[in-house]
């Protein structure tokens, strides 16, 4: 985890969404565009001068078809979390101009229905979905991404963990 005078123009900045439901598991996607074990949390960029959970909400929203006024915010991470992009991956995403991401991720207490998930978005980035336990997102991501997902883990058990409470 790093603080925000520590980000680096290499990386492109994201946001992400830890979306818990009334048993306190997680939400994720099949991405579309891989075939392998590449389940993941709802994620994307932000927008130039973009407000992080403003950028999260959106996320949500254009990948689950979750509204905001469905959820309830829960917290997020204090600093950015980064991973880096494979070297293969680099020279084609965003025509090599980052090395990687940086994110700031918010926990989310989704208090709608199954039926009001919908991937069949505008343009859709998933093709399933399901509940899972917190840790299990880090077997479920690609692999270089799996700091990352254990990063985003270890932030927001304690978050599960209370719900789990309540």
């Amino acid at each position: 985890m790093i603080g925000t005078e520590e980000l680096d123009p290499r990386y492109r900045r994201g946001a992400g969404v830890v979306l818990f439901n009334h048993d306190a598991k997680v939400w994720v996607g099949q991405r579309i565009d891989n075939p392998g074990p590449a389940w993941q949390m709802p994620q994307g960029g932000l927008d130039p001068k973009e407000d992080p959970y403003a950028a999260a909400l959106r996320e949500l929203e254009e990948e689950t078809g979750v509204p905001a006024s469905l959820t309830d915010t829960l917290g997020g991470t204090e600093g950015w979390l980064q991973y880096d992009f494979p070297d293969e991956l680099r020279k084609q995403l965003w025509r090599g101009s980052y090395i990687g991401q940086q994110q700031k991720w918010y926990g989310l207490r989704f208090n709608g229905q199954d039926s009001d998930i919908n991937i069949e978005t505008k343009d859709p980035e998933f093709s399933a979905w399901q509940w899972v336990e917190l840790e299990e997102t880090i077997d479920l991501i690609v692999e270089f991404k799996r700091d990352l997902y254990q990063q985003i883990v270890e932030a927001f058990l304690p978050m599960r963990d209370k719900l789990r409470q309540d």
